[in-house]
């Protein structure tokens, strides 16, 4: 899987009552239309409540390492 900057996904969580879970960012992610790309990264997340955008972007960067 290409590398993706959570910035990039970010973009397509904006709105994201938080604390969120999983399903409800990628319900976000798509209904501001994010593409395949970036609703694979939200796939690979852990199932839990993410807190705030930091959290999400956190756990988007430990995928890539």
């Amino acid at each position: 899987m290409p590398q993706m900057n959570p910035i990039q996904v970010q973009k397509f969580l904006k709105g994201v009552d938080y604390p969120a879970t999983k399903a409800t960012l990628l319900a976000k992610a798509e209904e501001q239309g994010a593409g395949a790309d970036v609703r694979a990264w939200l796939e690979q997340l852990p199932d839990q409540k993410f807190e705030a955008p930091v959290d999400v972007s956190q756990a988007l960067g430990d995928q890539q390492h």
